[in-house]
């Protein structure tokens, strides 16, 4: 390999590779010549060695982009050496954290990479093609240059190899690190002249222009690709030893290298890419005294040997106003001559600086200056060189522009690429419709939905939670407002400018759309840079002359009338700020517009709905997203959920670290998250769009194994105001912003500037009042207070006084705020966990030096990465949070502070969720328990029937049932580790496991109870048992006699039956005739006799009979007929005529007495029934007197509730209430003196026998054997016991069934109520309202036998059968295996029929209840083949019979599938709102510490309440009335006022309830109220008038409107 270097008469230098590649295959030596075309795609041999040093060999074809940068990867070494593989992206990593030593990395030689010469193998032998192979190895190079990578040769390459965007960040981060940046660069390959404009675009300049006598000082700040400004261009012709980018950083700024020179560590003699590299920088004034140049000025570095570099110095002499040339000598014999003549002969301003020339400044002609440098000190030749500069700028002179290089020939310029024209094109369409118009009236124009109408919107919103009067009109007619905006809002959506946009957004591949981006902000920025800076101005003007006032502590005239300048000045700044986050901004409000439109507008303005989707791009193209607009103080809930599904639709679901970060404006946020993590939040005070921003970021393949989640995702805030500046309005506002931001993030950054703690207040007193109220709704953010722009960060005891005087501020604040939100709270460690010795972090001044032209101070880089890796530390032991749960966590916190009373307010809809699904769980768990404890209470029902247990312990059935619990406990365990929300339901464990332990140990004691009757039951009749083996013997014998006697003599049944009904009852009298037959009983006469005992009127009696009213007594609609007034002075007795006269003593009924009264029903109902059912009725028998007892007790609490009233009840009442009362006693009093009958009476249990025998009478007339005898015997009774036993399991199948496939029973509680609601509504039967109404739970209990039913009867009757078929086939099975195993057992030992038949029975025990089988009559029997012959026959026609059973049988066995489910979903919260009387929906019953809730609330009037005194009944929503400024009463007899949005101050029950304001919503009982208005009025004998009249919109409302909210409502 060959290079040859020619120098042209152009005197650029080429370099022409010619190069033969040689490789080795299968050991022969091949020549490979290559083409022209492939040449051209070779990098020279030191770059490509370059490129490979630093492993960027595969990034020059495929560029690195952003996203190499735009990720969180590991932390980035504070040493300044690393290995030369990292060299690239260490500095990459720098110089995005502002760290300017980025430029100075030394490469560390690694000794396993170093070969030494000395160590290599000698050989003596070297012949001539071993020194060929010898030259043609490059590795002498490579190692020569391995510890010599020269800096600025790292910066290049990482340059060549980044595309433009990644190139854009870089120029722009060196220009923040007051760095030179390349203007005209070499193309390494072609040597073609670049112009990277395209990476200026990004970098704004601001400094302060001095002019005139009066020095008078202006600032500017602009765009530097537009900045007109003088450019000196410096060029070495020659060699010299003199630095010329030493001397022009000293003329620039004497404390920092802006340009790379020899003198700067790690510099090498040889670099590969600097030569012919046209470096940039502008001096920017501060407008000080001590500024080298008035105005700013434009230095331009060209390095290497400009006589070699001919086309960059023609065109920076073109473009140059001035001219600086280094020079080791001024001869005509030089090289140089002709560049110099040629420049003399110009009219450009040229100084020449002589190497060997001592000579003081000399003008040789106008414009023209020499200066000698011969023993001459750089700081006096660079005042001299400034000195002349200036005179020279003073006066005339051209100006440069950036922008001109693009129409230079012969320079390649970036911008000129096809994709970035076409970003640019796009855009321009755009722009085009807004240039030359006033800025500040773009938006009003041309982006109407996010301006007056959007902020209209807002506070039309906020008005809705601050509701009076008439507050459900009043709410219907904001509402109407709310939506007429809304459509005026999509009219105003159909702008081309939006169109124009959202096309581009759409059609344009991703590069040209991220080039389309860019030039959007671009251009949009340029059209404001003016108006922006004059404003700027003005504002830092005004707020240093605020400060000023303030600390002279002045509450002057001056002082409010400069305070309300600034307002007006900030109000103008945000009218002229304009850019992309604003066109976002209306696409959300054109989106959420449409949305809440049911049906399309007129408009044929269709692309919204892509609208998310366009913005999820960007958003995870890295581009920060608005989520709460600050100008309107909102967040835009429907824009931002469909934004976050968007993204997640793209992404997945992804757990994301969200890292908020606040403090007050212009405090450094933005500039500290941007060094962090490399990102662009606009950092220019002029740019910042007030409200907060998101930004995801991406977890690098390198440590993402380390966390939980796979994205951080920073919010950051913008126009939180200092408190000096702020008034009662944005102080609110900046609290919402606040504690918004706090409640988001799992991690908050709280800034703060500077160290004097009255500036510390400013942020502080927001930020821990936004931790308390996080602390009260379970949100526990971790925080990290950063201290900006300290000074002496290392002065280790004044960080201790710092951080002590921190504490002692964070601790009073923490007792401030805890007064307003009313909790106890000492200190700040007791609202979040915080220690002060590692949770706050110093944070040295940015600038190493005065603004502008100071660089970044490298401790500020260092105390950014230590501060990331303290975020990353903590964030490590974090999961994060699904990005579907942070959208509904920003949903709940900002509906929770619209509301104001946020703690009150706050819904956590992701953790009502996670509760929902652990309330459906908890029924899964609940049901596995009890549906394996109904199989061991069947199974041990059986043994005691049986005879075979007399006993039940506890520990018994806890051991049956512990192979189960253990089972459930494991799952819930895994259920509790594994699921999704683990980190929410783990607050919850605890409770849920206490819950199902309690569940298990109570339902094993109830079933113990349940058996323990069974087996005083079975004990009661052991009389009668004792005597049915006498009874059955005989019975035997006496058929068996009469068959023999009417054997031959009758031989048709007809007369066989006849015979037998004719003997059978003088049997069965013979066989009673020492025994008292028991009665049924007469309850209604014995009720009668009771009542007149009591001493209550008959015509009474009857009446209430005949009108039947007592049935319903619990659910009277208003109960003041029921009520007669205590007796009073003559002046009452008057006004009580008043009174009723003008019917004004019935409204003194309230409501609340009404429900006095209705509950003292319901407990003597309670009681009574309890009373009664300890009553051994079962076991005993029923006498009249428990009727006395119960009929005493509740006359007795009458009157006990009459001493405590004002009124005392009409006789009618107490006859109601006793009828009421009786008759819900009723139905278990007969079905346990049924039981007792059953089991202890003769004759019932004779007549029961009566078909078994007269079968065994047929039998033995035919003439058959005693073995055919037994077996139809033995059927008969297998028949009885197996139906019962098949139709037990079928309900116990039946309700399994149900329970996990029929829509209302597989869910929770709340699911349940949504059916019933459904239900109700379908059925439209206001009866089942009523029921419903005054008792929930036994019209829950009818839904559930009415859906039981429906399932089985019609729905899924093939279903059903299906199982009572399975069951009919599992009994059929068992019988026949205990049928053969009993015969061959018996065959083998030679048994009789005795042991056949216990045998037999043995093996059933467990399944079927079998009598006692009595065998004296048939010990005949011996062929047991033959038995069991007869046995199966006998079996299929019994099994035919079962599999024809009807499924009402299932109705009627012990324990029904209805009465199962009832049992398993209606232990549960029955507790009622105390506002409008809805049933809590929590699955467990008792659910302390969470509160009672019910998502459907309902109007008042529903319930009755009425207004006071008057008879119109109340139509608000209590969910609207706690978000309204309303007041109530907590009891009628209360004096005391309290306010709705505050109401669980009112004690119990009003503070054990979470009612959240939802804007009454439910649409559902609008509609009731409308549709059975009139039946309402006539039930409670009140109205819907006057305050409480129906608004109109209600009844627009239908039954499919009112079924479709329930599942809305159930949804959220």
């Amino acid at each position: 390999m060959g290079l040859e270097v020619e120098t042209d008469k152009a005197n650029i230098s080429t370099v022409v590779l010619q190069c033969t590649c040689e490789t080795y295959l299968s050991g022969n030596k091949q020549s490979v010549i290559l083409t022209e075309e492939q040449n051209k795609e070779l990098l020279p041999e030191e770059t490509e060695i370059l490129f490979d040093i630093l492993h960027l060999q595969d990034s020059y074809q495929q560029k690195m982009s952003p996203a190499h940068v735009l990720k969180i990867g590991p932390s980035v070494k504070q040493s300044n050496e690393t290995s030369e593989k990292d060299l690239a992206q260490m500095f990459l990593q720098k110089l995005m954290m502002l760290d300017y030593r980025a430029r100075y990395i030394l490469a560390r030689q690694e000794s396993s990479e170093v070969s030494h010469p000395e160590a290599l193998p000698e050989s003596d032998n070297i012949d001539a093609d071993d020194n060929d192979a010898f030259w043609a190895n490059s590795e002498d190079f490579h190692q020569s240059k391995q510890a010599h990578v020269h800096p600025m040769d790292v910066q290049m390459a990482v340059f060549h190899c980044s595309d433009s965007f990644l190139k854009q960040n870089m120029i722009t981060k060196l220009s923040q690190c007051q760095y030179g940046l390349p203007l005209l660069v070499p193309d390494p390959v072609s040597m073609d002249i670049k112009c990277p404009l395209w990476t200026f675009r990004k970098i704004t300049k601001t400094w302060k222009k001095t002019q005139g006598d009066l020095k008078t000082v202006t600032m500017k700040s602009m765009p530097i690709c537009k900045a007109e400004t003088p450019l000196v261009s410096f060029f070495r012709l020659g060699s010299l030893s003199l630095s010329k980018s030493q001397l022009m950083n000293t003329l620039i700024n004497d404390r920092h290298s802006t340009f790379f020179q020899r003198n700067c560590p790690g510099s090498t003699k040889s670099h590969h890419l600097m030569d012919g590299v046209a470096e940039i920088t502008w001096y920017c004034p501060a407008g000080k005294p001590n500024d080298s140049f008035t105005d700013c000025v434009a230095f331009c570095n060209l390095h290497g040997d400009s006589l070699l570099i001919k086309k960059q110095r023609e065109i920076l002499t073109e473009k140059s106003s001035v001219i600086v040339l280094l020079l080791p000598t001024l001869k005509k014999s030089e090289n140089s001559y002709k560049v110099v003549s040629s420049l003399l002969n110009s009219t450009k301003p040229l100084i020449c600086l002589i190497a060997d020339s001592d000579g003081v400044v000399v003008q040789a002609k106008p414009g023209k200056y020499k200066l000698g440098l011969k023993d001459r000190s750089q700081s006096d030749v660079c005042e001299e060189l400034k000195g002349i500069i200036g005179q020279i700028l003073s006066g005339p002179h051209t100006t440069f522009q950036l922008e001109s290089l693009a129409e230079v020939s012969g320079i390649k310029v970036d911008e000129n690429d096809t994709v970035c024209q076409k970003g640019k094109s796009a855009a321009m369409e755009m722009v085009k419709m807004i240039e030359g118009m006033d800025i500040s009236k773009i938006k009003e124009k041309f982006l109407p939905c996010q301006g007056q109408l959007w902020h209209n919107w807002c506070r039309i919103n906020k008005e809705l939670y601050h509701l009076k009067g008439n507050i459900e009109k009043e709410k219907e007619q904001k509402e109407k407002q709310l939506m007429k905006i809304r459509r005026k809002q999509c009219d105003a959506s159909c702008r081309e400018l939006m169109k124009s946009f959202t096309k581009s957004l759409r059609n344009l591949p991703s590069k040209d759309k991220e080039y389309f981006l860019n030039w959007t902000q671009i251009l949009i920025d340029g059209l404001s840079t003016d108006e922006l800076s004059s404003i700027l101005q003005k504002y830092d003007e005004t707020w240093s002359e605020v400060l000023d006032l303030k600390k002279k502590h002045n509450k002057s005239a001056e002082l409010k009338e400069k305070q309300a300048e600034l307002e007006q000045l900030s109000k103008k700044l945000q009218s002229a700020t304009f850019g992309l986050e604003h066109i976002f901004r209306e696409m959300g409000q054109i989106y959420e517009a449409h949305k809440s439109q049911k049906k399309q507008t007129g408009c044929r303005h269709t692309d919204w709905v892509k609208y998310p989707e366009l913005a999820a791009d960007v958003m995870i193209s890295g581009y920060p997203m608005e989520l709460m607009d600050g100008d309107a103080g909102h967040v835009p809930l429907t824009w931002i959920s469909s934004l976050l599904q968007e993204v997640i639709n793209k992404l997945g679901d992804q757990r994301v670290f969200v890292l908020s970060v606040l403090g007050v404006q212009s405090s450094g946020k933005s500039t500290m998250l941007n060094a962090m993590f490399g990102l662009q939040f606009a950092v220019n005070a002029g740019r910042c769009t007030k409200g907060a921003y998101m930004q995801l970021l991406k977890l690098s393949d390198e440590i993402k194994n380390d966390y939980k989640f796979n994205y951080v995702l920073i919010v950051d805030t913008e126009g939180l105001h200092a408190l000096e500046l702020a008034g009662n309005t944005t102080l609110h506002h900046d609290n919402e912003l606040a504690t918004f931001v706090v409640g988001v993030g799992n991690m908050t950054l709280i800034n703060i500037f500077g160290e004097n703690p009255a500036d510390m207040q400013d942020v502080l007193q927001i930020v821990v009042q936004a931790i308390v109220r996080m602390k009260k709704v379970k949100l526990s953010p971790s925080c990290v207070f950063v201290h900006q722009n300290v000074t002496d960060v290392a002065a280790i005891e004044k960080n201790m006084d710092g951080k002590r005087r921190l504490q002692e501020k964070l601790d009073k604040m923490a007792q401030l705020a805890a007064e307003e939100e009313e909790c106890d709270v000492e200190c700040f460690s007791d609202v979040i966990a915080f220690d002060v010795q590692k949770d706050v972090k110093y944070f040295a001044q940015l600038w190493e030096g005065s603004p502008p032209m100071a660089p970044p101070n490298p401790g500020y880089s260092e105390s950014v990465q230590e501060l990331k890796n303290i975020i990353l530390s903590k964030a490590s032991k974090s999961t994060g949070i699904l990005l579907s749960h942070f959208s509904s966590k920003i949903q709940d916190l900002w509906n929770a502070l619209m509301k104001e009373h946020f703690v009150f307010s706050f819904k956590n809809t992701q953790e009502i969720a996670a509760y929902r699904r652990l309330e459906v769980q908890y029924s899964n768990w609940t049901w596995t328990l009890r549906s394996e404890m109904l199989k061991i209470k069947n199974q041990l029902h059986l043994r005691i029937v049986n005879g075979q247990l007399d006993k039940i312990e506890n520990s018994y059935l806890s051991k049956e049932m512990n192979k189960t619990y253990e089972e459930l406990k494991k799952q819930m365990a895994s259920y509790f580790e594994d699921d999704k929300d683990k980190e929410i339901l783990v607050q919850w464990r605890g409770q849920f496991e206490n819950k199902i332990k309690e569940f298990h140990e109570e339902h094993i004691r109830e079933v113990k109870q349940q058996l323990d009757e069974v087996i005083q039951q079975k004990n009661a009749r052991k009389k009668l048992d004792s005597k049915k083996t006498e009874f059955e013997n005989k019975l035997l014998q006496k058929s068996k006699e009469l068959a023999h006697q009417l054997k031959d003599v009758v031989e048709n049944e007809e007369e066989l039956s006849k015979q037998f009904d004719s003997v059978w009852s003088n049997w069965v009298a013979e066989l009673t005739s020492d025994t008292i037959p028991i009665k049924d009983i007469n309850l209604e006469e014995d009720q009668f006799s009771v009542l007149k005992v009591l001493g209550i009127e008959w015509n009474l009696i009857m009446k209430s009979r005949e009108e039947r009213r007592y049935k319903e007594l619990s659910e009277v609609g208003n109960y003041f007929g029921y009520i007669i007034p205590m007796k009073k002075s003559t002046v009452a007795r008057a006004w009580e005529y008043v009174q009723q006269k003008t019917g004004f003593k019935r409204l003194s009924f309230t409501y609340d007495k009404q429900e006095v009264i209705r509950s003292f029903i319901n407990n003597v109902e309670q009681e009574s029934l309890n009373a009664i059912q300890t009553k051994p009725v079962a076991t005993q028998g029923y006498t009249s007197t428990y009727l006395q007892e119960m009929a005493k007790h509740v006359q007795k609490k009458v009157m006990d509730f009459e001493s405590k009233r004002k009124y005392i009840f009409k006789k009618e009442f107490t006859v109601d209430l006793l009828l009421y009362v009786l008759d819900r006693a009723t139905s278990w009093l007969l079905e346990s003196h049924k039981t007792y009958k059953e089991n202890n009476d003769a004759l019932t249990y004779l007549n029961s026998k009566k078909k078994e025998y007269y079968i065994l009478f047929k039998s033995y007339c035919k003439g058959s054997s005693s073995a055919v005898v037994f077996g139809e015997m033995m059927c008969e009774r297998l028949k009885v016991s197996a139906v019962e036993a098949v139709i037990d399991q079928t309900a116990v199948d039946l309700a399994g069934e149900m329970r996990c496939s029929h829509p209302a029973f597989n869910g929770n509680r709340l699911n349940l109520e949504k059916h019933v609601l459904v239900s109700l509504a379908e059925k439209e039967d206001f009866s089942e309202y009523k029921t419903y109404i005054k008792n929930p739970r036994k019209q829950v209990e009818a839904f559930i036998k009415e859906e039981t039913k429906k399932y089985i009867f019609t729905r899924q009757k093939e279903k059903a059968l299906k199982i009572l078929k399975k069951n009919v086939d599992d009994i059929n099975k068992l019988i026949k295996q205990a049928l053969f195993e009993a015969t061959d057992k018996v065959k083998k030992q030679e048994g009789n029929i005795d042991m056949w038949v216990k045998m037999f029975s043995s093996s059933l025990n467990n399944k079927l209840t079998l009598d006692t089988i009595f065998c004296q009559n048939l010990r005949d029997i011996n062929n047991f083949d033959f038995l069991k012959e007869n046995l199966e026959k006998g079996l299929e026609t019994v099994t035919t019979k079962m599999s024809l059973l009807p499924l009402d049988k299932v109705m009627e066995c012990r324990q029904t599938p209805d009465q199962i489910l009832i049992d398993q979903l209606c232990n549960c919260c029955w507790e009622r709102c105390p506002f409008c009387a809805a049933v809590c929906t929590n699955t467990l019953k008792d659910h302390s510490p969470d509160k009672h809730n019910v998502p459907f609330h309902r109007p008042s009037g529903v319930a009755g309440w009425h207004m006071r005194d008057t008879v119109d009944l109340a139509i608000d929503f209590c969910t609207t009335l706690v978000g309204s400024d309303k007041k109530f009463y907590p009891s009628h007899d209360s004096e005391e006022w309290f306010p709705f949005k505050q109401y669980p101050t009112a004690g119990d029950p009003y503070a054990s309830w979470r009612i959240t304001a939802d804007e009454s919503k439910l649409t559902y009982w609008k509609w009731f109220v409308c549709h059975f208005q009139k039946e309402l009025e006539d039930y409670y004998d009140l109205k819907f008038q006057g305050e409480g009249e129906n608004p109109n919109e209600w009844r627009n409302y239908t039954r499919e409107n009112a079924i479709e909210s329930l599942d809305d409502m159930v949804k959220q």
